[in-house]
């Protein structure tokens, strides 16, 4: 039974690890690996308008969320000198407001979105409200009837419809129906209003084709056609739209594009370009409740932090060398301490001064153990000893010219004193011999733990998902129950083996 509660308390561990990690990657928009980069459309709304002296207000459409593409809202900008901006969020969409008390001649606003392309995110489409029939005027009324009687027998469903809609709208010649139902109608809302007679879910919307550099665009029509919880979407000259990623829906509600008050010969034009940027950057941009992150906190905090979130892993790394493979180390976790000061300085450079300076040490702590002393001042001693050590190696590293050497400065002092103290004590008790062995198997587990936290998907992963270590605590407290051999035992059951069944 308590074997089982143990199974169980590490599984809920990785289970709690893994799942807040997910949680926090679809939410925040962390990516699981680092380096990488997203897409990022910077789309620019230029309103011109002739103002007439009166008070202005300039209402402005902005799009929806929509599959592909995440609004990054906390870049939202107006330029609008003279005037007031705001974002208006109660309607079925978000407005941009511009107003001014008294405006007179040409008037040019700008309002500025950053879009992040993601195929990835995906929204709960809204479904349609009621459908409300087209009305169609007199001889209009008769044309529609007829057009309808005529493709509904060769359709079944709504999308079959409006493939029948647009190709019988581009065929030419024209039908006489709707020859003359293209008098009065644009083609875009002529089959959302043909869709709507026939009791089908469908609406004209205008959307905003992405082409990097385009300058002075403008909005062209669609239609939206809804089949089984779905908005299938129309290009009323070309058909069905497979390949959404390079269009995007500005206007899906009832509001209009944009509405000026008090200003006459107004329009709007958008210009777009792209360019990469790092998906780590996004995420903090993202608006989210969860907002738990080691980022919040200030930069000097967060460049210590991303050292000191590697040492669970370095941890799980001398668990496995010390139970597992049987290496045997001075101290229980030195090795992670020493593998933290490499990562501050050049792995080679870092261990060719640790055993320069931890065998200076040494000889010296022959001497102090002749006085007797205490092991509080012991200790002391040494870290006087390793710091003028540390001095004079990297002032004669700087006179040769080797500036690795002056790695050596990035080893806290204590964790030296403290190795050499541990050393010492082992040559004492166990001998020189043993204490060679712990010696090297503790620079062994601490390469081993420098090589795998240096690993840039571990340092990110460890830093930016912190509750992934609940994974590595399950590891550890698994791998404490483990009492079979080591793999530097088995050698001595080679005699069997060559001996055969």
């Amino acid at each position: 039974m308590e074997r089982w509660s143990y199974v169980l308390a590490a599984a809920l561990l990785v289970t709690a690890g893994i799942g807040v990690a997910v949680y926090r990657h679809a939410d925040t928009g962390v990516p699981l690996v680092p380096d990488e980069d997203r897409t990022v459309w910077q789309i620019e709304a230029r309103i011109e308008f002739l103002a007439t002296g009166e008070p202005a207000e300039v209402l402005l459409t902005l799009p929806p969320e929509q599959d592909g593409f995440l609004v990054l809202y906390q870049a939202e900008s107006g330029a609008s000198p003279g005037f007031g901006f705001t974002i208006d969020r109660t309607g079925p969409q978000r407005r941009a407001h511009w107003t001014k008390r008294s405006a007179t001649g040409q008037q040019t606003l700008f309002y500025q979105m950053d879009l992040v392309e993601d195929p990835q995110y995906r929204i709960s489409p809204d479904p349609p409200g009621d459908v409300r029939e087209a009305h169609f005027d007199g001889p209009y009324a008769t044309a529609a009837s007829e057009v309808l009687n005529d493709l509904l027998p060769k359709s079944t469903s709504a999308k079959s419809l409006a493939d029948q809609l647009v190709q019988a709208a581009n065929t030419r010649p024209l039908s006489q129906n709707l020859s003359l139902l293209r008098q009065g109608h644009a083609p875009a809302p002529l089959i959302s209003a043909l869709l709507n007679r026939a009791g089908i879910a469908a609406r004209t919307v205008k959307a905003l084709r992405l082409e990097d550099g385009r300058r002075h665009q403008r909005l062209r029509d669609y239609v939206q056609v809804w089949q089984e919880d779905a908005w299938l979407l129309y290009d009323p000259r070309r058909g069905r739209v497979e390949e959404t990623g390079e269009l995007l829906l500005w206007q899906t509600g009832t509001p209009s594009v944009f509405d000026v008050v008090g200003g006459s010969r107004s329009q709007v034009t958008f210009s777009m370009t792209s360019q990469v940027r790092s998906a780590l950057g996004l995420s903090r941009l993202r608006d989210s409740p969860f907002d738990i992150s080691l980022h919040n906190l200030p930069i000097a905090e967060q460049g210590m932090f991303k050292l000191i979130m590697t040492l669970p892993v370095g941890a799980l790394v001398v668990v496995i060398m010390r139970l597992l493979v049987g290496v045997r180390t001075s101290g229980t976790f030195m090795p992670v301490l020493i593998a933290l000061a490499l990562l501050q300085t050049e792995l080679l450079a870092g261990l060719v001064g640790l055993v320069l300076v931890v065998g200076a040490a040494l000889l010296l702590r022959s001497y102090l153990s002749a006085l007797n002393l205490l092991l509080v001042a012991r200790i002391a001693t040494l870290v006087v000893v390793v710091i003028a050590l540390v001095m004079l190696m990297a002032v004669v590293s700087y006179r040769l010219g080797l500036i690795s050497g002056l790695a050596i400065t990035f080893f806290p002092m204590v964790i030296l004193a403290w190795t050499v103290e541990r050393m010492s004590i082992l040559w004492e008790e166990e001998g020189a011999g043993e204490a060679m062995i712990q010696g090297a198997g503790s620079l062994l587990v601490a390469v081993c733990a420098y090589l795998v936290m240096s690993l840039p998907l571990v340092r990110h992963l460890a830093f930016n998902f912190p509750e992934l270590h609940l994974c590595v605590l399950a590891a550890i407290l698994l791998l404490g129950r483990y009492t079979g051999y080591r793999l530097l035992e088995l050698h001595r059951f080679l005699p069997l083996a060559r001996r055969g069944p």
